[in-house]
């Protein structure tokens, strides 16, 4: 059964493309973390709401990375970080198009 990892924080930038930019040997990183499916980036540039929606394969790696990616984000100065793990629910995922089944 694969989990969501739902994450998010307050970020003062950058958005869009220099966030793309700026963050795409992050982005290509976390390919390599243990479990790791996929991400969508989320960002709110108006709220300055920044974090994303991941899928792991297990809850433990799940953990694992919020664990990890917390800590990061703790000595870049960001501590209050929003953080839920979810089980997926395959057989209404699979009726709603969703990729993991």
């Amino acid at each position: 059964m694969a989990y969501v990892l739902q994450v998010d924080f307050k970020m003062d930038g950058p958005f869009g493309d220099e966030m793309a930019e700026e963050f795409s040997d992050l982005a290509k990183s976390i390919n390599e973390e243990e479990g790791f499916m996929w991400k969508i980036w989320t960002e709110n540039q108006e709220t300055n709401d920044v974090g994303g929606i991941y899928i792991f394969k297990t809850k433990e790696t799940a953990e694992k990375y919020l664990d990890m990616h917390s800590k990061r984000l703790a000595r870049l100065g960001i501590e209050d970080v929003n953080a839920k793990i979810f089980s997926i629910n395959s057989k209404l995922t699979e009726i709603t198009k969703g990729p993991i089944i």
